[in-house]
């Protein structure tokens, strides 16, 4: 009999991706989505999907009383910076409020091994690059200080209970799905990539460059960026360690190298052919000049070894995602 894994979020963007990299190893999967931001079609075919919210502690403890889940792997929440500046509160609520009554019931109901989709915003400005985990937890926006915190109450959960768990900090997440069966579907789009495939598509007007005068060599930021296959495979290692009684872990999911904003353009317009339209505009509050992660931990603890390190590689994945979302709404409107 297969492990049962509770997926929260399991529509959206990053949780539809570790859904099928779950189903693909052989799990069970429920996801539990309020499709808020998720995308049912996402969702593995063969996977549960229940309509609902992680803060309602009733239904979070039918779901896994229901289907005997043995762990969760923890995505719904709020996720944009520059929203957390404008609404802090929103996202003390939707962040650690919410993963409070998930880890509670979860708790309740045995389950083995918890997995928190946490961020490299917990770094806030880093002392050095790369970033490991033992550097200082500084946060410089609300969205960072809200996943810190549920950071620190698995933390303390674990060392009260038992509890087993893996809080894996993403650096930034770019890509679809190599097959074609999930992308980065948000009706308000913020991610970098995502918005540079829909300008070289002709979906936007220009792609703005926020802030050009950070201490880089092109003054513009700097993140590391990991295709989100390489992620999805990062949390199937980590569950496989949870389940086989490894210890707790807290680890980088990056790849150790950076790209800066007008590098990714580059590469967009490498890929695509087309030069893009690029409007200057003003730094937004709470993002940090460079982020750019250590993968050892992961890489030495769970065995993980990425497959799609490539920046063309990821512009294209998400090219052909975007390509596929436009003819999708192409044949809605039609009909």
């Amino acid at each position: 009999m297969t492990e049962t894994v509770l997926v929260t979020g399991g529509a959206g963007y990053i949780g539809s991706h570790c859904a099928h990299a779950l189903r693909d190893a052989g799990y069970t999967v429920v996801v539990l989505d309020d499709l808020s931001t998720g995308r049912r079609a996402s969702v593995p075919a063969d996977a549960a999907f229940v309509a609902g919210d992680i803060g309602d502690g009733a239904l979070v403890a039918e779901v896994l009383a229901r289907y005997r889940v043995a762990a969760v792997m923890h995505f719904a929440g709020s996720i944009v910076v520059s929203e957390s500046v404008r609404e802090p509160l929103r996202y003390y609520r939707n962040n650690p409020a919410n993963s409070q009554v998930l880890i509670d019931a979860s708790l309740r109901a045995g389950v083995r091994a918890f997995i928190f989709s946490s961020t490299a915003a917990v770094y806030g400005e880093p002392e050095r690059v790369p970033i490991d985990e033992d550097q200082p937890t500084r946060p410089i926006n609300p969205y960072g200080w809200s996943k810190l915190a549920t950071e620190w109450m698995l933390r303390d959960y674990a060392a009260a209970t038992g509890l087993r768990y893996a809080a894996l900090r993403y650096f930034n997440v770019a890509g679809a799905d190599p097959a074609g069966r999930t992308g980065q579907s948000s009706p308000v789009a913020t991610h970098l990539l995502k918005l540079a495939c829909q300008t070289a598509l002709g979906q936007r007007q220009q792609l703005s460059v926020f802030g050009e005068d950070y201490p880089t060599p092109d003054g513009t930021c700097i993140r590391d960026y990991i295709h989100v296959s390489d992620l999805a495979d990062a949390h199937v290692a980590a569950l496989r360690h949870l389940l086989g009684g490894g210890d707790s872990l807290v680890a980088n999911c990056g790849y150790g190298r950076g790209f800066s904003v007008l590098e990714v353009v580059a590469a967009v317009e490498r890929v695509t052919g087309r030069k893009l339209p690029v409007a200057k505009a003003a730094r937004r509050p709470g993002d940090p000049p460079m982020l750019v992660g250590s993968p050892e931990r992961i890489r030495r603890v769970l065995g993980w070894t990425p497959r799609h390190d490539d920046l063309d590689f990821i512009v294209g994945t998400a090219l052909a995602w975007e390509e596929r979302l436009e003819r999708e709404t192409r044949k809605e409107n039609v009909a």
